[in-house]
Formats: C-alpha cells, sequence, structure tokens
C-alpha cells in the first residue's frame, strides 16, 4: 500500500538522521537531507564544522557512507557536506549547545535568555525554548522562554518554523531541550503588501483652455464690496479735513505773530520822536536867546 511505503520511508529517515546526529555531535550536526537520484542517494550533511565530518584523509565520511549502505540498505549513497552559514539560526544546533552549557553547571535559566539573544541577534523572527525535566527540585517541571513572531499552529508552523531537540543527562536526572525557530525569510501567507502602482499620464498637446466664466456675485460679496468702498472713501475725507485744519491752524498763528510784532515796533519808535521834538524846542530857546542878547549889546 503506498500509506505503508510513506511510513516506512519515514522511519527510515528519521533512523537516519538519528545515527547523524550520534556520529556528528561534536560536529554540530545541523541535520540532513535525502535526494534519490539515477545515479543513487545523494544525502547533504549540514554541519558547523565541515572538517570534523570529513575527518583525516576522509576517513570518517568513507565510514558514514557505508554505514548507511548497510545498515540502513541506501543504493550507492553519496555524502555530501555543507557547512551551516548561520548556526544561531539552526534549532538542532543550538539545542546542542543549551544541553552543553547545562551540563557545565549553568543555570536553566541563564543559558536559555543567552540562546535567546544569539538567535534574536542573528535576525531570526521568533524563537521559543523549552526545557522540561526536573530543573527546580525533585518534581519534573517545564519552562517556556521566547521572544519575537512565532507560528505555534496550522500549516505555517509546520512549513516555517524549525524545529531542534537535544537531551542532556544531569544528575537529578534527564532533561529535555526543545528550540523552535522561525527564520528571517519567512513570508507567511496572512501578510499583505499594499503595492503603489505608478501611472504613466499621456501627454497631451498645449491646447488653450477658454477660461470658465466667472461665477455670479453673492448678496452678501457685493454689500461687503460697498462697505470697503465706503469705509475707504471715510477714511480719505478725513484725512483731507485733517490737512485743512492743520492749514488753518497754521495761518492763524503765523497772523497772530505778525499783528505782535507790528504793535511792538511803534511803542518803540515814539520816544525817539518826542526826544527829537525836546531837543528842536532847547534848541529855538536858545537862538532866541542869542538874538535877544545881540540887540541888546547893538543899543
Amino acid at each position: 500500500m503506498i500509506e505503508k511505503d510513506f511510513v516506512t520511508e519515514g522511519l527510515k529517515r528519521t533512523r537516519i538522521d538519528e545515527y547523524l546526529e550520534n556520529e556528528l555531535e561534536r560536529a554540530g550536526y545541523g541535520g540532513m537531507e535525502i535526494q534519490v537520484t539515477p545515479l543513487g542517494t545523494m544525502v547533504v550533511v549540514y554541519a558547523e564544522r565541515p572538517g570534523m565530518v570529513i575527518g583525516r584523509g576522509g576517513k570518517t565520511v568513507r565510514s558514514i557512507t557505508q554505514n548507511l549502505k548497510t545498515g540502513y540498505g541506501l543504493e550507492n549513497p553519496q555524502v555530501e557536506v555543507k557547512e551551516v552559514d548561520v548556526p544561531e539560526l539552526n534549532p538542532k544546533i543550538m539545542a546542542h549547545k543549551i544541553a552543553a552549557m547545562l551540563q557545565r553547571g549553568m543555570h536553566f535559566r541563564r543559558v536559555a535568555y543567552t540562546a535567546l539573544r544569539r538567535i534574536m541577534g542573528a535576525g531570526a523572527q521568533g524563537v521559543e525554548v523549552t526545557i522540561s525535566g526536573k530543573i527546580r527540585g525533585s518534581r519534573s517541571a517545564c519552562a517556556k522562554f521566547s521572544d519575537g513572531y512565532i507560528k505555534k499552529c496550522g500549516e505555517p508552523s509546520i512549513r516555517f518554523v524549525r524545529h531542534g531537540f537535544a537531551t542532556v543527562q544531569l544528575k537529578p536526572g534527564v532533561l529535555g531541550i526543545n528550540v523552535r525557530i522561525m527564520p528571517p525569510d519567512v513570508v507567511l501567507p496572512d501578510k499583505v503588501d499594499i503595492l503603489q502602482i505608478e501611472v504613466e499620464k499621456p501627454e497631451t498637446e498645449n491646447v488653450e483652455v477658454e477660461a470658465a466664466p466667472e461665477k455670479p456675485e453673492t448678496v452678501e460679496s457685493v454689500v461687503e464690496e460697498i462697505v470697503e468702498e465706503a469705509a475707504e472713501e471715510a477714511e480719505d475725507i478725513i484725512e483731507e479735513i485733517v490737512e485743512d485744519v492743520e492749514e488753518a491752524v497754521e495761518e492763524i498763528t503765523e497772523a497772530i505773530e505778525e499783528a505782535t510784532e507790528e504793535e511792538e515796533t511803534p511803542a518803540k519808535e515814539a520816544p525817539k520822536d518826542e526826544e527829537a521834538a525836546d531837543e528842536s524846542a532847547t534848541e529855538e530857546v536858545q537862538e532866541t536867546e542869542e538874538n535877544a542878547d545881540k540887540a541888546d549889546k547893538s543899543e
């Protein structure tokens, strides 16, 4: 049956993945892909340190190839090793690193938050780290640490979210570490981008457009214009009246000044005429006296 073939193929892939994870744990195993070709079966192994996967003179990779052929029934297996570009975005690698830090005796909260910072610093959209087991005491517990945005259900959580799992043996018991990462290049199906379409305007010839007829003036606009004109005329009339008054005041002040000057000048000339009359009278008296003396002498 077709369903049975799918189940058998899935079990085979899972067994191969577990074998490679145990063999290449120190090399930073990050997953594998199986591609069936006409020439055989291509097994692509992703690792943080590809040199340790290949081994000295290719010894390790030849041993893995032989085990895949004899132990798992792959036809003409060919192993290709690729380096993981960003280890912080690989959940398998990060799960094993968390397990290694816990095995060194670090507190689980410190380990989890350190992993969160490193994963989000690498550009992930979201991450969730789950540590379960005897982490606080004699009873089992589960601690979840998350950051960013991550899908937890539906098809997007299966297609776009990467999963990694690791275990570590401590004195209280076995701890399980589950890491889920949503990569930065994931575009979710419910994301909507509004595109701005640039419409090219057709080239139009220069055509003279007749001016639109002026709208008829309303009663309010006519009244406002009349009021403004009347106000302007009133201002002009007031300015002219003020100028005329100022000119009249200036003329009156000039006339008053001239009249006061004329009154002062005759008063000054009158004493001079009286003095001249007195002098002429004294001269006449002297002449008459002299004439009288001359007459007496002649007698």
